[in-house]
């Protein structure tokens, strides 16, 4: 799968980004390599779009972004859809949850956890702060010099702390409350429950829930009482075993929608599982 925020922070020569810690901001109007394209990040990301159309699609459900939307993606895995009859201008901003909770710990007003579930993608509110920033960046970028760490980390704060100040920005508020209180363990199951059934080697989980794989390894078996591969592997057939009964989904989509490498993988994966081919599955389910 294609990492978004360490192919950008690897090649600073293609990519012309603004960089203070892991924090990083970039203006993105390469393509990606194919139409769908599966992506994931270790952290978190605002999107602003400038000019053209993406469509990030989740288990959750699909976002059509459109100029002048401004989104948050949780860190994780999505599938991108881009369109070659469009151009499109992106600017990225990446931001790990411990530069969120840093600055939100310097808000005077706290904000609280309203809900218990977040979306993997979080509209925000198109406020004239918020469009204002961005446009604040572009001279940064224009300059060809890069300004000091010290100013760039009270942008990127402002960013946070404007955001955070909009109630337009409910269901983002709930998320960034959840950050200052959720337990490790909560985080990696939701970690898990968010991005099970895409491609992800157990290393991409370890960094998505900010452990080194040993662990990451060890606190999964205190929570799930089995091994990673174990529970990808079931958790990924149940999925699979619901697409194609009660969606309908063909085989391949089945296979491509619920993280297996291959439809012939998945096709004997299923079969010792269940009994039966995949497609022996949908049949009995549908006459």
């Amino acid at each position: 799968m294609y990492n978004i925020y360490s192919s950008i922070a690897t090649n600073p020569g293609l990519f012309r980004q603004l960089c203070c810690g892991e924090s990083l901001i970039t203006i993105f109007n390469c393509p990606l390599e194919n139409r769908f394209q599966d992506t994931w990040s270790h952290h978190n990301y605002i999107v602003y779009v400038m000019e053209g159309r993406k469509i990030w699609h989740t288990p959750n459900g699909s976002y059509d972004l459109n100029p002048p939307q401004c989104v948050f993606v949780r860190r994780g895995a999505s599938i991108v859809e881009q369109f070659d009859d469009a151009t499109f201008c992106l600017i990225l901003f990446f931001v790990p949850d411990d530069f969120i909770v840093d600055v939100l710990k310097t808000k005077t007003n706290p904000i609280r956890n309203t809900q218990q579930n977040h979306q993997p993608v979080i509209s925000i509110s198109h406020s004239p702060s918020t469009q204002a920033f961005f446009h604040s960046m572009m001279p940064y970028f224009e300059s060809g010099r890069e300004p000091d760490s010290s100013l760039l980390q009270l942008k990127f704060r402002e960013l946070i702390l404007s955001i955070a100040d909009n109630p337009d920005n409910k269901e983002l508020l709930s998320y960034f409350s959840s950050l200052l209180q959720e337990p490790q363990n909560v985080s990696l199951q939701r970690i898990m429950d968010d991005n099970f059934c895409f491609n992800l080697k157990l290393e991409d989980f370890a960094k998505l829930s900010c452990r080194s794989v040993s662990a990451f390894k060890r606190d999964f078996l205190k929570i799930y009482n089995t091994s990673p591969g174990k529970w990808l592997l079931a958790k990924r057939l149940d999925h699979s075993l619901h697409l194609l009964t009660n969606l309908g989904k063909t085989v391949s989509d089945a296979a491509f929608e619920s993280g297996f490498e291959s439809p012939s993988h998945f096709s004997r994966c299923f079969r010792d599982r269940f009994g039966m081919p995949p497609a022996g599955a949908k049949q009995k389910a549908f006459f």
